[in-house]
């Protein structure tokens, strides 16, 4: 069953029978971005380049009420820190299902991308 689903999603997409390049396949971040060292706590997520404002980056958190705060981090949620003058915010698109990073200010290379957390408190 898992097969016959995952076939079905590949046709859909025009990818069945294909042979899947280094550039379709699924990369953790955006190649604009990396995790690295954090003046804020540990690592963070850092800009290899520029980035514009008003640019939805990627999917961060997925809803689901078995998890901890009830989402699933991906890479890019797992990594971002908090800021109280965030160049960054989640945004929700359609649904309450996905969040999103999207940037508020531009991003200028080597800089940390920040949001201010709402999901969860504090400590």
């Amino acid at each position: 069953m898992q097969i016959e689903v995952r076939e079905k999603h590949l046709e859909e997409r025009g990818l069945k029978g294909r042979n899947m390049k280094y550039e379709d396949k699924y990369l953790p971040l955006p190649k604009y971005l990396s995790v690295g060292p954090s003046n804020i706590e540990g690592v963070g997520i850092i800009a290899n380049d520029d980035i514009p404002q008003d640019i939805i980056i990627g999917i961060t958190h997925i809803y689901d009420p078995n998890f901890q705060h009830d989402y699933i981090r991906t890479p890019l949620g797992g990594f971002i820190n908090h800021s109280n003058t965030p160049n960054c915010e989640l945004v929700e698109e359609d649904d309450n299902d996905y969040k999103k990073l999207k940037t508020i200010n531009k991003i200028e290379l080597g800089e940390e991308l920040t949001v201010k957390y709402t999901l969860y408190k504090i400590s």
